[in-house]
């Protein structure tokens, strides 16, 4: 991976702008973006994950992150992060198993942001249950990220709103190439 590559973890709980914020940095940064595998997992098995999938999808996860990285132009933005695939197995089946635990402890980005839950929660056929929780999901990712001493930014309010919040942290879009 580039040692000139800023990797930009974007968490948050179900229904959260996750996909989108991150989608349109890509864009406007003129880069590429990896995807949430599980979204991938859920539309080709039909089905949500099993406890014994879930190092798999996060191990998927970030080999995708890897291979998005030698394309990257100065930053690679990542629409969740093992992270997240080991809190929702605290979520549903109480514990982390060790190899994902492992995973999830290797949590080397550059900027973290997180969305908050402050839009209307939608249904997504198999991969959403509920507001409460996604809501149960980002007081537990807010509280993980503080006991680890992660430092991230809460991106709230409209896709325009998160956009200009992001930009003034990773810097306007002319500074990263004049053409713009």
């Amino acid at each position: 991976m580039s040692g000139q590559v800023a990797r930009v973890a974007i968490l948050g709980a179900e229904s959260s702008g996750k996909s989108t914020l991150a989608e349109h940095l890509a864009v406007r940064y003129a880069t590429v973006w990896v995807p949430e595998y599980l979204r991938e997992f859920v539309d080709t098995q039909a089905r949500v994950p099993f406890e014994s999938d879930q190092y798999p999808i996060a191990r998927t996860q970030r080999e995708r992150e890897i291979e998005a990285a030698k394309r990257a132009t100065r930053f690679l933005f990542c629409d969740t992060t093992p992270l997240m695939t080991a809190l929702y197995s605290r979520q549903y089946w109480g514990r982390v198993d060790p190899q994902l635990a492992r995973l999830d402890s290797r949590h080397d980005y550059a900027w973290t942001f997180v969305t908050a839950p402050d839009s209307p929660w939608e249904p997504d056929g198999l991969q959403r249950e509920s507001e409460e929780v996604r809501q149960k999901v980002h007081r537990m990712l807010v509280e993980t990220l503080e006991l680890r001493a992660i430092p991230y930014v809460l991106l709230a309010g409209s896709l325009e709103a998160r956009m200009a919040q992001a930009e003034a942290l990773l810097g306007p879009l002319a500074e990263i190439d004049p053409r713009y």
